[in-house]
């Protein structure tokens, strides 16, 4: 690993924070917390901290000695100098002499002697970092320390790497008692540049912040040569000869990991996933010992929260026979659903507290010749869960390699994950009303499209847009923060193509938007047999590609999901010369009543929208002229020439889906978005 301190960076980092306030010693640290952040081997997802001890002048004016430190909710890849609350250093020293300090009194006086009382919750090691003389303190969960801590014999082997530069801490628990133990080890040994923090990780010290980020480096690698040396070989398995894709089976087991919310009729709670197929995952799921080392725990105690203790171990996917992955992998999570339950209630007995167990479902399922699906509540905390699931299995394999992984016992495990130090991490709050859900929407670059998805963006889900204009789609993804995926309806290996990737990216789908279509013209007697032809192919064939490959997903799942179509009031109110459009509308009008019949039983509802003079690609302002003179009416008439006077605009469009995907008991039903048009009033 290397060191990455630039003094014109370091000089730029002071420069740059000087006109907020900011004294030198806070802006190194911020510029050296940014170089641990950012580098994924020593620091993930909110791991580790840092601290500096400085003077700053309270609202006063009174120069007060404080220690500023990592706060919670803040990730050292970005930090700024908000995220490291100054908290007054004098308190946090005298509670050394205390024999016991529970964890909500630590945290009350924390928050206590904070300087800005609107500042974050302090980091739990908090103490630990104010115990410690030195000015800049360095904590990491360090890939490469892990592997050689991770083992039964992990002290001696640490001390073959680092010998009297480190000193060496027996498990602790994090909290007060850690901070004893640490303050206690390094009082024996004064002269050491780093504590070694046995199965958690490794704390590194300095009188400036370049001594001690580039003391973290030096230590970390010291730990890479020596797993460098004196190897051995990770035994694979034998595998069968063709396995499904991550596309395939990822709806399968996003099903199976789903639970049943309380007293909700026919809902459940999904989970989102994120895939993992890279050589560290792969070389670890098809390990021969994989059923030892993947239920040894985890690498560091607070992965526990995102990952739960253990992962689960599913068959490998044969080409084929999904219904026999199905059936294993079901079996597997049901059995990991139990133990889970019985860690639970062994743990909640011995610790003797009433304790509300979290929900049995495993996050990180480890599948043989393909890699590691994690779960979690959103695309981001499912991508946070991967990442450290990712991260374990590089360690594993190195601990592994030179000896034998080994983590912290279950009861520690157990400790940690119900912390309520460590849960407050996850956050708190009312989930939205589309959480946990996957939209895909095709004609996903359109005014209407892009407007849809970012209605369903704000009510809480995961958004896919589909469209075949890649630039356009590309910025639309971006200003709704969705996924793009290019998709033209009218190819069926482009449709095919388009699902798998919106299935490989989140787990699944739940609700689609079939949106996608253009307008062709002309009078019916006369028109072109082409034209027609090619309206048929977007305005209904497109419909039912992209229904059909959204139901095979759902019925994979097994949790039901919504089919929504944008119709057109063409489809029951017929406009002069516009044959070659309506045609295809009212067959996709009978479409989305067709599923509607046909899926019902399996939960999949479906709903047309018969939306009317929406300014769009669709409707474009040459298209309006051309209409207007149709009905000889002016082009302002035409727009507003409904009964409440109004224009219609995207939004109001993309509102009437998301109202119909949370109408879980209506089927078959057509939602008219057109300011009042009596003429095309169902009937």
């Amino acid at each position: 690993m290397q060191s990455r301190w630039s003094d014109a960076d370091a000089r730029a980092a002071v420069e740059r924070y000087a006109p907020q306030g900011v004294n030198e010693d806070l802006a190194l640290r911020v510029y050296t917390s940014r170089l641990l952040g950012r580098e994924p081997a020593l620091v993930l997802h909110g791991g580790g901290n840092t601290s500096v001890k400085t003077t700053v002048r309270d609202i006063t004016g009174e120069a007060v000695e404080v220690l500023c430190v990592k706060g919670s909710g803040w990730d050292m890849a970005d930090i700024e100098p908000a995220g490291l609350p100054a908290v007054r250093l004098a308190p946090l020293c005298e509670l050394r002499q205390l024999d016991r300090l529970s964890d909500e009194d630590m945290v009350n006086l924390q928050r206590r002697n904070l300087l800005d009382s609107a500042a974050p919750n302090p980091s739990v090691e908090t103490l630990l970092h104010a115990f410690l003389p030195h000015k800049f303190v360095d904590h990491t969960h360090s890939n490469a320390v892990l592997a050689l801590t991770d083992q039964p014999d992990g002290e001696a082997l640490c001390r073959e790497v680092y010998g009297d530069r480190a000193a060496y801490v027996p498990y602790v628990m994090p909290g007060f008692a850690l901070a004893k133990s640490c303050a206690a080890v390094h009082a024996e040994h004064p002269a050491a540049e780093a504590l070694i923090l046995l199965k958690h990780g490794i704390f590194t010290m300095g009188a400036s912040a370049r001594e001690a980020y580039e003391r973290m480096i030096a230590m970390a690698s010291l730990a890479e040569a020596r797993l460098a040396t004196g190897r051995k070989t990770i035994v694979q398995v034998k595998l069968p000869a063709a396995l499904a894709g991550p596309a395939a089976i990822a709806p399968v087991l996003r099903g199976l990991l789903a639970l049943p919310a309380d007293g909700a009729e026919g809902v459940v709670k999904r989970l989102v996933l994120d895939f993992r197929g890279g050589p560290a995952a792969r070389a670890f799921v098809d390990g021969a010992e994989l059923a030892r080392y993947s239920q040894a725990g985890t690498i560091t105690p607070d992965h526990a929260i995102r990952t739960k203790p253990w992962p689960v171990i599913v068959p490998a996917p044969t080409s084929g026979d999904l219904d026999g992955f199905g059936a294993g992998a079901r079996d597997a999570i049901e059995a990991f659903k139990t133990r889970y339950r019985a860690y639970f209630e062994r743990h909640a007995a011995r610790r003797g507290e009433r304790k509300k167990p979290l929900d049995p479902a495993p996050r990180v399922v480890l599948v043989p010749g393909m890699g590691l699906f994690a779960a979690g509540e959103s695309a981001k905390a499912a991508r946070v869960a991967a990442d450290i699931a990712e991260a374990a299995a590089g360690v594993i394999l190195d601990a592994e390699a030179v000896g034998r992984f080994e983590s912290i016992g279950e009861a520690d495990l157990f400790d940690i994950e119900y912390w309520s130090l460590e849960q407050a991490k996850l956050g708190k709050g009312t989930e939205k009303p589309l959480a946990r859900h996957i939209v895909a929407v095709t004609g996903g670059a359109g005014a209407i499209g892009a407007a849809t998805g970012a209605a369903f963006k704000a009510a809480g889900a995961e958004v896919a847009l589909l469209d075949r204009d890649t630039a356009a789609l590309e910025a639309a993804a971006r200003k709704t923060g969705a996924l793009a995926v290019a998709c033209d309806v009218t190819d069926d290996a482009s449709v095919k193509s388009a699902f798998a990737r919106v299935a490989e990216s989140f787990g699944g789908l739940d609700i689609l938007v079939s949106n996608a279509g253009a307008a062709w013209q002309g009078r019916i007697g006369e028109v072109d047999d082409k034209v027609l032809r090619d309206s048929f192919e977007l305005n209904f064939f497109g419909h039912q590609r992209a229904a059909q490959a959204a139901v095979a997903i759902m019925l994979k799942q097994k949790t039901g999901g919504a089919l929504l179509f944008n119709a057109s009031k063409q489809a029951v109110n017929p406009g002069p010369d516009f044959g070659p459009y309506g045609l295809p509308k009212a067959a996709t009008l009978a479409l989305a009543r067709q599923y509607a019949v046909d899926y019902g039983r399996d939960g999949i509802t479906s709903n047309a929208v018969n939306a009317d003079r929406i300014r769009s690609g669709l409707l474009t302002n040459e298209m309006v002229s051309k209409r207007a003179k149709a009905r000889g009416v002016s082009e302002t008439d035409y727009m507003s020439g409904n009964l409440l006077g109004r224009e219609v605009r995207p939004e109001d469009v993309a509102k009437a889906f998301v109202d119909l995907a949370l109408s879980r008991k209506t089927t078959g039903a057509v939602l008219t978005v057109d300011g009042g048009n009596i003429a095309a009033a169902l009937r």
